[in-house]
């Protein structure tokens, strides 16, 4: 919480209520909204919930809006709880602060200030300035928590880097190297899908290509392929691998260096995949390039599903926010088996990896464990 700003510290139990629903509310389009933020709204006139609507999909109607529909004149005197300050600009829709202010709404509640230049501040000044009482700050943690990928993309135009693996409880990723080895459960699998689900890109390297040939797509009915990004310093990516002949289903984007040959870049563009030549980084390619690179063109959320060496390179870059590990109730064994972080270890580069905000659930037999990589918190949060 910024102590430089004006924070409703604490809200009535209805207010807390109301702003509970209006963070549900937001949640129903998770993977939806990319490059807007999830945002839901609950417009309440005495002790009714007269309007209420969450932000669907980029390019319709902010979740202010929908609600003030269903509100219709109930509106006028009433209380809205919105999870993100309402903007004050005209993007592909029009400004919702003239939209409140229209349908005489009288008090605001927001959960945070929207940390888009273009807003920032603008949208609560614009409902103070037409007389409009505004709070600020009620279950900030949870609506910052909601929109993680938003706000890191907005504040520094990285995307928010989710480090996924699934192991045995013995912490190997596999039997031997260069085999796919299935370990977790189906709710598990479910889980994993989900995540491609609201990510905007998935990333791999190329020996998981090699050894997998992975469609890498969303499996989930109705779900929505990421961009599918392949680290490939050499590029050794077969142009019929699943990745690179499958781009009808999701587009495909491989990163390689100078040492690339251009015959394999042409066979590869032929298919459709594009190629993006990056720096060489000691660790094959220039993963913080490639981050900045993917920022710049809207990606927010990058989940990477590498092997040790790429989650090795990712967490020595320096590039990972969050970590999720899927444990499976079986042990593996072997001095040789591979590991989700390979490589000389951690400690030797950057000092080993603390995480915060650690949670655990149990996904059927298996356990999620999740936290926030510590020095990267303040950057995204």
């Amino acid at each position: 919480m910024d102590p430089g700003r004006d924070h409703l510290l604490m809200g009535t139990h209805d207010d807390t209520t109301m702003m509970q629903q209006a963070l549900r509310l937001a949640r129903r389009a998770v993977g939806r909204t990319s490059p807007n933020p999830m945002v839901g709204a609950v417009i309440v006139a005495g002790d009714e919930i007269v309007g209420s609507g969450y932000h669907a999909r980029a390019g319709e109607a902010h979740a202010e809006v929908v609600a003030l529909r269903k509100a219709g004149t109930r509106a006028r005197g009433a209380t809205l709880y919105v999870n993100l300050e309402p903007c004050a600009h005209t993007g592909r829709t029009g400004p919702c602060t003239e939209a409140l202010v229209d349908a005489g709404i009288r008090r605001v509640v927001v959960a945070m200030r929207d940390p888009d230049p273009k807003v920032d501040g603008r949208g609560i000044a614009r409902l103070r300035e037409a007389g409009i009482e505004v709070e600020i700050g009620l279950l900030e943690d949870r609506a910052l928590r909601l929109n993680e990928s938003y706000v890191k993309h907005r504040r520094t135009g990285i995307p928010f880097v989710t480090l996924k693996w699934a192991m045995s409880l013995d912490g190997k990723i596999g039997a031997d190297r260069g085999s796919a080895t299935a370990l977790t459960g189906e709710e598990a699998r479910r889980f994993a899908h989900s995540l491609r689900n609201t990510h905007d890109a998935v990333l791999v390297g190329v020996q998981t290509v090699l050894a997998d040939d992975p469609q890498l797509t969303c499996r989930i009915p109705g779900g929505r392929n990421p961009l599918r990004v392949v680290l490939d310093s050499r590029l050794r990516t077969p142009p019929d691998a699943r990745v690179a002949a499958g781009v009808v289903e999701a587009p495909t984007l491989i990163a390689t260096t100078a040492t690339a040959l251009p015959a394999q870049v042409e066979a590869m563009r032929r298919v459709g995949v594009e190629v993006l030549v990056l720096d060489q980084a000691p660790q094959g390619v220039d993963l913080s390039a490639l981050m900045e690179e993917l920022g710049r063109r809207g990606v927010q959320s990058v989940l990477i599903e590498g092997g040790g060496t790429v989650n090795a390179s990712a967490l020595a870059a320096g590039v990972v926010d969050k970590v999720v590990a899927l444990v499976a109730p079986r042990l593996i064994g072997g001095t040789l088996a591979p590991t989700p972080v390979d490589g000389p270890g951690l400690a030797g580069v950057t000092g080993a990896v603390r995480l915060s905000e650690v949670r655990t659930r149990k996904l059927g037999k298996d356990i999620l464990i999740e936290g926030k990589v510590e020095d990267r918190c303040s950057q995204a949060l």
